[in-house]
C-alpha cells in the first residue's frame, strides 16, 4: 500500500469499518490522520525530479544559492560546487568582454556583476557556517567529507571575490587604455588621410583604397580593445585561475566517479533528482571548454617581439603604470558640487573623498602586483617553449608599423601577428571580389555614357510649384518604374533591368548614408527606400498596378502621360489634405515626394521625347534612353565610392572600428572592378565634397 496516497488510506479506513464495525469515534480518528497524509502526497508531488527546471538552475549558477532544497547527496554536491566553478570560468571569459562595452554599459554591468558574486558569496557563507553544505549522505571517505566540501567551496569563494575585485580594478584600467589609444588613433587616421586626398576630377584607385583600408585595418586590430584587454597581467591571472578552479573540480569529479564504481551507487538526494548526473556531466564539459580561452590569453605576449625589454617588464612585477591608477588620480582630484553651502562639510567630505581614493589607488596597485606575479607562471612557461622552439624570424612590414597602437612603445608587435592583420584584410577584400554585381558592371558598360549625360537629362523643366529631388536613389527608382511598365519590352529585358538596379541601388544606399545623409536629404530617400519596396514586392506604384491591362494597347506616349497624370493628381489632393488637416503624417509626405518626382521626370520625356514614343519601336527606344539614363545616374553616384569606402573606414566609436573597417574592405571588393571602369570616364572637376549631391552635378553639367 502507497501510505502517501490519500484515496488508499481512505479506502482502508471505510473497509476496516466496514468488517470490523468500528465505532464512529474510531473511525473519525483515523480519517483525523488524512491531511496529514495529504500535505506528505503534495509535497512529494511538488518535490518530484525537476529535469528542466535543474538543468535551468545549473546553467544559471543559483544552486549555491538554493539554502532551501536537501542537497545531502555526493551529485547534489559536485553540482552545487559545480556551479560555483562554472562561475569562475564565466567570470574569467568575461573581462575581455567588458571592453568592448561604453563608459555607461561598463559600469551598469560591473554594478551587476558585484550583486550578483556578492549575493553567491553570501549564501554559500551560510551554507558553509550553518553546515547545510557539509552535510553529507554518501558511502566511505573521499572528496565528499564534510571538511574536503568546505574547503572547496571556501576555495571556490575564494577564486570569485578575486575574480571580482581583478574585474573592478580592470574596468578602470579600460577606461584610460581607451583613452590612451584613442588619441594614437587620430595621429594614425590623420597619417593615413595625407596619402589620400582626392583631386578634383580624378577617383582614387583600387591600390590606394586598398592601403587606406589595410592601414585602418591595422589601427583597429592592433587597438581594439578586446587586444589590449586581453594584455593585462589581470587578464593572464584570471586565465591561471580558471585552470586551477578546472583542475579542482576535476578532482571532484573523478573522486565522485570513483566513489560510485566502488559503491554501484549514485547517491542523488535533492529535489532535482536524477538531473543531477547530467548537470554534472554538462558542468565539466562546460568548464573545460571555457577555459581554453582564457587560458590561450595567458600566451597574449606572443603577439609582441619577445625581446629583454619585455622580459624585463614582466620581471619588473613591482612597477604599476599609469593606465592602471590615472583614472582613479583624476577622480581623486576632481571636485564634487554639492547642494548645499558649508565650508565645514565640504572639508568633510573632500577629505573622505581623498582618503576613500587613496585606499582604492593603494588596493589598485596591489592588484596589479598580485597579477603580475601570478602572469609570471604562463610567461614562464612561453619563455622555455621559445628557447626550445626557436621560431623562424619573418621579413618586417615597415609600412604597417607606423599604424600599430599600443600602451607602450617600447613594445613592439610581432611580425607573426603583424603579418596575421595584414592576410585577414586582404581575405576579405578577396572574399568581397567573389561577389561582385555582374548585372550593375553590365548596365554601366553597355549603357551609360562617358559623360554621364544623363544626370543632366532626367529632370530639366523649369517648374517651381514642383520641388526638385535631391537624391539619387528616388529618380532610379522612379525611372526604372516607367521602364519596366513597358508591355512590349521583352520579360527577360526587364527583369535584367530590375535585377542591375536593385544591386546599384544597394550601393547607391551605402553613399547617400556615408556621405549624404543630412535631415533635408533623409526624407528623398525613405520615400525612394518605401516605393522600390511596393514596386519589387507588389508590382505597384503608389498604389496603382503596373502592368496596367489598358497599358496593352496604349503607346509609349499614352503610358508616360497616364504616369504623368497620376502624379498630378496625387499631388493635387495631398495639397488638398494638407489645407483641411492643417498638416500631412510622414506616409503622405513620402508619397507626395514620390509623385513630385514622378510628375518632373515624365514631362522631361514628354519634352525630349515627344516625336519618338508613338510608336511599337518607339517603346523599345523609350526604355534604351531610360535606362541609360538610369545607369548614368547610378555611375555617377558610384564615383563616391572611394570617399564611402574611407568613410566607413573611420569612426570615432572605438568598438565599432573593427566592423567597420571589415564593411570597408568588404565593400573595396565588391566595387573594385566599378571603380577601375569608372576611372576611365570624364569625371567632373568638381570639388570633390559636392560630389555626393545630385544638385551639383545638374548645376555642373548645365554650366561646366
Amino acid at each position: 500500500m502507497d501510505l502517501n496516497s490519500t484515496n488508499e488510506y481512505l479506502r482502508l479506513v471505510f473497509e476496516i469499518r466496514d468488517t470490523y464495525n468500528v465505532t464512529n469515534n474510531i473511525t473519525g480518528a483515523l480519517l483525523g490522520y488524512r491531511k496529514f497524509i495529504y500535505r506528505s502526497e503534495l509535497q512529494n508531488h511538488f518535490s518530484a525530479p525537476m529535469f528542466w527546471i535543474g538543468m535551468y538552475i545549473a546553467l544559471a549558477s543559483l544552486l549555491p544559492v538554493d539554502l532551501t532544497g536537501s542537497m545531502m547527496g555526493g551529485v547534489d554536491k559536485a553540482a552545487k560546487l559545480g556551479s560555483m566553478a562554472f562561475m569562475c570560468t564565466m567570470m574569467a571569459n568575461l573581462l575581455p568582454c567588458l571592453a568592448t562595452m561604453d563608459n555607461n554599459d561598463l559600469l551598469s554591468n560591473i554594478i551587476a556583476l558585484c550583486v550578483l558574486v556578492i549575493t553567491l558569496v553570501v549564501n554559500v557563507c551560510i551554507q558553509i557556517r550553518t553546515g547545510v553544505l557539509s552535510t553529507y549522505v554518501g558511502h566511505g571517505g573521499g572528496i565528499y567529507k564534510a571538511v574536503a566540501i568546505d574547503i572547496s567551496a571556501s576555495i571556490y569563494v575564494t577564486f570569485l571575490v578575486v575574480l571580482l575585485i581583478v574585474h573592478v580594478c580592470s574596468s578602470v584600467a579600460i577606461l584610460k587604455s581607451k583613452k590612451i589609444i584613442e588619441s594614437k588613433y587620430q595621429q594614425g587616421h590623420a597619417r593615413a588621410l595625407k596619402d589620400i586626398q582626392p583631386s578634383p576630377g580624378e577617383l582614387l584607385t583600387p591600390d590606394k583604397l586598398q592601403k587606406h583600408v589595410s592601414n585602418h585595418w591595422i589601427m583597429a586590430g592592433s587597438g581594439s580593445p578586446q587586444f589590449i584587454t586581453a594584455c593585462f597581467h589581470t587578464t593572464s591571472a584570471t586565465g591561471v585561475i580558471c585552470l586551477l578552479v578546472t583542475i579542482l573540480y576535476s578532482l571532484t569529479t573523478v573522486s565522485f566517479l570513483i566513489e560510485s564504481i566502488q559503491h554501484k551507487y549514485y547517491d542523488y538526494d535533492s529535489d532535482y533528482g536524477w538531473s543531477m548526473i547530467v548537470i554534472v556531466i554538462v558542468q565539466y564539459i562546460g568548464l573545460v571548454i571555457g577555459t581554453i580561452a582564457p587560458l590561450s590569453r595567458c600566451f597574449a605576449t606572443l603577439s609582441f617581439k619577445v625581446s629583454s625589454t619585455i622580459i624585463r617588464n614582466h620581471f619588473n612585477v613591482f612597477k604599476v603604470e599609469r593606465r592602471w591608477t590615472q583614472k582613479l588620480y583624476d577622480w581623486k582630484h576632481t571636485s564634487i558640487r554639492l547642494p548645499f553651502r558649508s565650508r565645514n562639510l565640504e572639508v568633510v567630505i573632500e577629505t573622505l573623498k581623498r582618503l576613500f581614493f587613496s585606499i582604492c589607488i593603494g588596493l589598485q596597485k596591489g592588484v596589479v602586483v598580485v597579477c603580475k606575479v601570478i602572469a609570471l607562471i604562463p610567461f614562464l612557461f612561453m619563455i622555455c617553449f621559445l628557447y626550445s622552439f626557436r621560431c623562424k624570424k619573418m621579413e618586417g612590414n615597415n609600412d604597417l608599423r607606423p599604424y600599430v597602437l599600443q600602451l607602450e612603445d617600447e613594445i613592439e608587435l610581432g611580425e607573426r601577428t603583424l603579418k596575421g592583420l595584414s592576410k585577414t584584410v586582404n581575405r576579405l577584400i578577396q572574399k568581397g571580389a567573389k561577389s561582385q554585381p555582374n548585372n550593375l558592371m553590365k548596365l554601366i558598360l553597355g549603357k551609360s555614357t562617358s559623360s554621364f549625360e544623363g544626370v543632366k537629362k532626367f529632370d530639366h523643366i523649369d517648374d517651381h510649384d514642383v520641388p526638385c529631388v535631391d537624391c539619387w536613389r528616388l529618380p532610379v527608382v522612379t525611372l526604372t518604374t516607367i521602364a519596366v511598365s513597358l508591355p512590349k519590352i521583352q520579360t527577360e529585358e526587364v527583369d535584367s533591368l530590375l535585377e542591375s538596379v536593385r544591386e546599384g541601388l544597394e550601393y547607391v544606399k551605402v553613399v547617400e548614408k556615408s556621405l549624404n545623409a543630412k535631415n533635408d536629404h533623409a526624407s528623398f530617400q525613405k520615400a525612394a527606400e518605401t516605393l522600390w519596396q511596393e514596386i519589387i514586392f507588389d508590382k505597384k506604384w503608389l498604389g496603382n498596378e503596373l502592368q496596367d491591362p489598358s497599358f496593352r494597347v496604349n503607346t509609349a506616349e499614352q503610358i508616360v502621360e497616364w504616369f504623368r497624370d497620376k502624379a498630378k493628381n496625387i499631388v493635387c489632393s495631398e495639397d488638398r489634405n494638407k489645407d483641411d488637416t492643417g498638416g500631412r503624417n510622414d506616409d503622405l509626405i513620402r508619397k507626395t515626394i514620390s509623385a513630385n518626382s514622378m510628375y518632373r521626370i515624365t514631362k522631361t520625356i514628354m519634352l525630349d521625347c515627344h516625336t519618338n514614343i508613338d510608336t511599337t519601336v518607339g517603346q523599345k527606344e523609350l526604355f534604351d534612353t531610360l535606362s541609360s539614363i538610369i545607369a548614368d545616374l547610378i555611375a555617377a553616384c558610384l564615383t563616391n565610392l572611394p570617399q564611402a569606402i574611407t568613410m566607413k573606414c573611420h569612426t570615432s566609436v572605438i568598438e565599432e572600428r573593427e566592423d567597420n573597417v571589415k564593411d570597408a574592405a568588404q565593400l573595396l571588393g565588391e566595387t573594385t572592378e566599378i571603380i577601375k571602369t569608372l576611372q576611365e570616364r570624364d569625371i567632373p572637376e568638381m570639388n570633390p565634397s559636392d560630389l555626393p549631391f545630385i544638385e551639383k552635378w545638374r548645376a555642373y553639367l548645365g554650366n561646366p
